[in-house]
């Protein structure tokens, strides 16, 4: 694992976005397609307003969440309604869009089918993730329904039910993630600083993030 300071948010998300340009450019150039899994969230949308207007072959690049809200696209708590106004616009528009979502009332019965789906996008060239002050990353939450299959599984995608939140989850498992070429995790100010500190000393049952931090590149600023 790695970590590095920056002095403030903004230059830490023009640096990210500069990175995840520069790793999904490197891979396209030894191979047919590249793939981006981003978090959902308020505090990656800087990054994503600054990569998708970079210059590169998007239509070789695969997009897709780390972890989905069980919800339609229309409500306001979807994170794929974040990416369609931040990300999948300008340049990247020309992404293909993998969704962690199908029409049906539990993730459960479309999960076959979605999980299937990201074959070809597996492994992930570029993998950039966050982390809450309760240490959870992706939707990967302290005392989840699934939590042992999420980060000992062998699964692709595991549906989560996680003391509240108010609608079910769907998300890459740790076995996906820690299978990325390149690995980020973005956090700002003191308290996720202490979380993340935290994390290093706890089980990933306790602290999940703890499950994906070997090999990551962990991005904070204080503010």
């Amino acid at each position: 694992m790695k970590l590095l300071e920056y002095p403030d948010a903004e230059m830490m998300m023009m640096n990210l976005a500069d990175t995840l340009a520069g790793e999904l450019k490197n891979t396209l150039l030894t191979h047919d397609t590249a793939s981006l899994a981003v978090p959902g969230g308020t505090t990656p949308g800087p990054i994503f307003d600054s990569l998708c207007a970079v210059d590169l072959d998007w239509a070789r690049v695969h997009v897709m969440l780390t972890d989905e809200r069980w919800v339609p696209e229309t409500s306001d708590r979807s994170n794929t309604r974040l990416l369609r106004h931040r990300l999948l616009v300008n340049r990247a528009a020309a992404a293909r869009y993998m969704p962690l979502y199908g029409d049906a009332p539990t993730p459960e019965e479309k999960l076959p089918e979605l999980a299937a789906d990201l074959d070809p996008a597996l492994p992930l060239s570029v993998c950039l993730l966050g982390m809450g002050a309760d240490m959870h990353t992706a939707s990967i939450f302290p005392g989840a329904d699934q939590l042992d299959l999420a980060i000992t599984g062998d699964d692709r995608l595991v549906a989560m039910r996680a003391p509240g939140a108010p609608e079910p989850r769907i998300t890459l498992s740790a076995k996906v993630i820690n299978a990325a070429i390149n690995r980020h995790i973005v956090i700002v100010g003191p308290e996720k600083r202490a979380a993340f500190e935290r994390a290093q000393t706890c089980r990933p049952e306790d602290a999940p993030v703890a499950a994906i931090l070997n090999g990551a590149t962990v991005h904070w600023a204080e503010k």
